[in-house]
């Protein structure tokens, strides 16, 4: 029995694990004697030489049985005389050579090359010398006193080993006997017993849990759910895990996961509903030996996910392949040894779909799961999810599809979609108690009263006019009542209202807060000053030395991770934060405060308000969380609504934005060749989400209706045309190459004909002196309307161009004469297109950028927010492997293939070029790259070969944790590298071997 805060999960009794005898035995041979008397084992004390079987030991047992008949054979007596004779002449004119002669013994010093010292980090160079030292001093005697033994009398020992002192040739038997002795004396790598016992008793389980998977009568889990009790040992290692909870035993053990149903379940934030999916994964991975691809809504958890996962991956031998960002190889690679875990954003998991379904791999998918299932309900993106799991639902019946969220209502719907059960549950590591504040009052959330709140109790805390009057919520009395002892988060409805209620809090906190921690805090300013170049942001630079920061889009990603650590340790104890933090990172705190119920704008949606809530209470460190939602007497009718009411239903969004998403999942289902027909076409719509809403999101249009006037559309844009089958009498749709472009491109429809002009019209002067001109090809369309252009900054900026690059603005539609008028506040004749103008600005800020200028310069010189630049630079990657797939369809684009090639890596890390290995591995940003590489960790495989503790020391703000994660992606990183040379080289051989037979 398994106990974890009072609840008791019962567990399998694990495998009985083999002694050292036993699990020798396995390996030890078995020879039947000639006289059929009992069978006799050489154990491991048989294999010394002393107790080999030979004349002079009295043996008589033939190793070869009654098989001596090649002994007749008198020339071959004849030439192991003459080549024992010769052995014992040489071994004697040896001796006489080297009489006087004193012998060189190798100094154990050498006992490693200087080549194995080229993957250890410089860090670790003296640790290793000094190790080796040490062995040469423990040995100097041991040395001298080899050295004083003369050759002659070595070579006469060695002869009189390996010949008997009767010279006379007894049998052949004899001399193989003493071949075979010699053969045993030999030099054997030495490998750990206790190593190879161990993934002996794992081949072991991992073959039982293999035969428990394909044996569907029986409900034998193994050792730990059907995996090795390795896994265990890992999760507890890594994770800090040592027992589930009941409920996650219960859905661990589901007849629906045995017999490989899809499967749906909700528990609330924080209820451990990852780790169920994550033995689930290994299941497939290790017994099922299936590639698995796990989609996540953004880059920053796929990140964190990778770089988790990375140890499970090194330990138990599956490679994990980030598709994120500008990430992610399409299709990706064939493996016949390892199996791999995909772990994707939304985007890059249909894409990942897509490519395995045109290269008809897509049964090697052998389970896919879906983190916040409840996004389908996120406009585009959602209808991206949407694509992804209706092509895998009809293309795949052997792929398994599980969906999880903490917040889901019309389960109904969404089970006929997935045609999956539902598994649900309440339970909460920490209990929550959600309350909410108007005016000074705090009422409790009880939906079993009436009007839903129970006064709780009357705030108590002394405010002076000017305090109340910059603190009219009482934010300061209810953050003062948890920190600096416990962690606290305040969720603001805007960037700049976190900024201005961090300094307003840190302006009448008592300095007593600045003494908490202060050695770190202080370390924690520094290191953000390093990623800044020197610069810190000014709030940061006033809120951090009481122990608190904001979080928000603002900050750059090296900000955010420093944030983001000193938080989780406890050196930061408050943040003020957007909505995009609960959603994002896992972050828990004592006390969730919500600043209003409103986004921006927009009142709370229950998703919402649950998921910022859900943040209070920490497994392990708290007994309970509490939320604050602070609410005024306009608000508290809508706000009653909102804590009373159940989650919102999850909508299709395939018809978002003018129905975009379905035209687009038609264009790509005719382009994979999913459907031909308008009859097939409808088919495959049917296994749509929208196809079980239909009734609720289109009530004037069937569905039908609806396939025909998205393939209308599709024709009228050239994306797709119709011919006549003569085989089948059927009109039957094929994509045009512009469609075909545009769906591996992922591109959205409604620029794709305005990206192909543009770059056709690029064509025509393509300036190659920098990179500006391919740059403004690849910045976002959709970030255009973002911007709103500094005109005088503008112009500077083309004046400071060379001109030749001066000529982009004029080949785009850019004039300097338009720019001119524009700075000095004249009426523009011939007016340039926004769009253009606006796009063209923001490719100036990324050719800032490509020539190696940080983010704080870029952001000061344009006079913009440092996270906008930084969400510009990333978007721009993204956009630019998918114009790089758009091009590669086109033959007319050929020149763009090879160019965006090299621009793709220089927006996706935009680094000196001796950071960009370091930086491949998940997690690693800017400022942790440049600290890595000043410690002489400058290369993957020094990554890889580091020692976490030696890391620690030389690594500022680096705890062991992220040590061993980068340790453990950089050694995944090693490992997938060379293994498809590795298996197209053994390919090779087996050809070759099969050739020969």
């Amino acid at each position: 029995m398994m106990e974890s805060g009072g609840l008791k999960v019962q567990r399998r009794p694990p495998v009985r694990k083999r002694s050292l005898s036993s699990v020798h035995s396995l390996y030890t041979p078995v020879k039947k004697k000639p006289s059929g008397k009992e069978e006799m084992k050489i154990t491991s004390e048989s294999h010394n030489h002393a107790d080999c079987p030979t004349e002079e030991n009295g043996s008589d047992d033939d190793l070869f049985g009654e098989y001596d008949s090649f002994a007749e054979d008198p020339s071959l007596l004849a030439q192991m005389d003459y080549l024992e004779e010769k052995c014992k002449q040489e071994a004697t004119n040896t001796a006489l050579e080297h009489q006087f002669v004193t012998p060189t013994i190798p100094s154990i010093s050498k006992h490693l090359a200087e080549d194995d010292f080229e993957d250890f980090p410089c860090s670790q160079l003296f640790y290793e010398e000094a190790k080796q030292d040490s062995g040469t001093a423990t040995n100097h005697n041991r040395t001298n006193d080899l050295c004083n033994i003369e050759v002659g009398d070595v070579c006469t020992s060695m002869v009189s080993h390996k010949y008997p002192k009767d010279e006379k040739r007894k049998s052949l038997r004899d001399s193989l006997k003493y071949t075979l002795a010699g053969n045993a004396k030999a030099h054997t790598p030495q490998i750990s017993r206790t190593m190879q016992i161990k993934e002996t008793i794992i081949m072991e389980e991992l073959d039982v849990a293999q035969k428990t998977v394909e044996t569907s009568s029986e409900i034998d889990l193994g050792p730990f759910y059907g995996l090795p009790s390795k896994v265990a040992d890992l999760i507890e290692q890594y994770k800090g895990i040592k027992n589930l909870y009941d409920w996650q035993h219960t859905c661990l053990t589901l007849e629906s996961l045995r017999q490989r149903k899809n499967l749906i379940y909700s528990l609330p934030t924080s209820g451990g509903k990852t780790l169920v999916a994550e033995i689930v994964i290994l299941q497939e991975l290790l017994c099922r030996k299936r590639d698995v691809l796990m989609i996540l809504p953004y880059v920053a958890i796929v990140q964190e996910k990778v770089r988790g996962l990375s140890a499970f991956g090194v330990e138990l031998e599956f490679l994990i392949e980030e598709y994120a960002g500008s990430k992610g190889r399409f299709p990706p690679i064939k493996r016949r040894t390892k199996k791999s875990l995909y772990i994707a954003t939304i985007e890059k998991g249909h894409s990942l779909v897509n490519s395995l379904i045109e290269t008809e791999r897509i049964s090697d998918l052998g389970l896919v799961v879906v983190d916040e299932l409840h996004m389908l309900s996120e406009g585009s993106r959602g209808a991206v999810l949407e694509m992804a799991l209706s092509k895998v639902l009809y293309t795949s019946e052997t792929t398994q599809i599980i969906g999880m969220s903490a917040t889901l209502n019309n389960v109904n719907e969404l089970q006929q979609f997935l045609k999956a059960d539902y598994y649900t549950d309440n339970f909460r590591p920490v209990e929550l108690k959600e309350y909410v504040k108007l005016r000074d009052s705090i009422y409790e959330v009880d939906n079993k009263e009436e009007n839903n709140f129970t006064l709780s109790r009357v705030l108590n805390y002394k405010y002076s006019s000017n305090m109340l009057r910059m603190d009219p919520d009482h934010i300061i009395a209810l953050v003062t009542e948890v920190i600096p002892n416990h962690s606290c988060l305040v969720f603001c409805p805007t960037k700049k209202n976190c900024e201005n209620v961090a300094e307003m809090i840190c302006k009448y906190l008592n300095k007593a807060y600045l003494g908490h921690r202060e050695a770190e805090k202080k370390q924690l300013i520094e290191d953000l000053r390093n990623t800044g170049n020197g610069t810190i942001c000014s709030v940061l630079k006033r809120t951090v030395p009481f122990g608190i920061a904001y979080h928000h889009s603002g900050l750059t990603s090296d900000e955010r991770k420093l944030v983001e650590e000193a938080y989780s340790s406890g050196v930061l104890c408050l943040l003020t934060c957007t909505s995009t933090l609960a959603a994002g990172v896992n972050l828990p705190a004592r006390r969730v405060i919500l600043r209003a119920p409103y986004v921006a704008k927009d009142f709370l949606k229950r998703a919402q308000y649950k998921q910022m809530v859900g943040r209070a209470g920490r497994a392990g460190i708290d007994s309970a969380g509490e939320s604050i939602l602070i609410i005024q007497e306009k608000d508290k009718e809508m706000v009653r609504e909102l804590v009373s009411k159940p989650p919102e239903n999850c909508y299709s969004n395939l018809m978002h934005d003018c129905g975009k998403g379905f035209q687009s999942l038609l264009l790509s289902l005719i382009g994979l060749k999913i459907a031909k027909t308008a009859e097939e076409i409808y088919q495959f719509a049917c296994y749509t989400l929208f196809s079980v809403q239909q009734k609720h999101l289109s009530k004037e249009k069937s569905l039908w209706d609806i396939t025909k006037e998205s393939m209308e559309y599709l024709t009228s844009k050239g994306l797709v045309y119709t011919k006549h089958c003569p085989e089948t009498q059927q009109l039957i749709f094929e994509v045009s190459r512009l469609g075909q472009a545009t769906y591996k491109g992922s591109i959205d429809l409604s620029y794709c004909d305005m990206l192909y002009n543009d770059l056709r019209k690029g064509l025509e002067g393509l300036v190659l002196q920098s990179y500006l001109h391919l740059l403004y090809h690849v910045t976002p369309y959709d970030m255009v309307t973002q911007c709103s252009p500094d005109w005088m900054i503008y112009f500077r900026q083309f004046n400071l161009l060379d001109p030749v690059d001066q000529k982009v603005a004029g080949n785009v539609g850019v004039p300097e004469s338009f720019l001119a008028r524009k700075v000095s506040g004249q009426s523009v004749k011939k007016s340039a297109e926004e769009r253009v103008v606006n796009r063209l600005y923001l490719s100036f800020i990324l050719h800032a950028l490509v020539k190696e200028l940080d983010i704080w310069t870029v952001s000061s010189k344009f006079n913009m927010p440092r996270g906008f630049i930084q969400n510009l630079l990333g978007s721009s990657a993204s956009f630019c492997s998918c114009v790089l797939h758009f091009c590669e369809e086109l033959d007319e684009f050929w020149a763009y293939k090879a160019l965006l090639l090299d621009v793709t890596k220089k927006l996706s890390y935009c680094v000196k070029s001796e950071l960009i290995p370091l930086m491949e591995v998940a997690g690693v940003l800017e400022a942790r790259a440049k600290q890595l590489y000043n410690a002489g960790y400058t290369t993957l495989a020094h990554l890889a070969n580091a020692d976490p503790q030696m890391m620690v020391k030389t690594i500022e703000h680096l705890s062991k944790r992220q040590a061993n994660q980068i340790i453990c992606s950089a050694k995944m990183l090693l490992t997938e590298k060379p293994k498809p040379l590795q298996e197209e080289v053994e390919e090779l051989f087996a050809f070759h071997l099969i050739y020969q037979l």
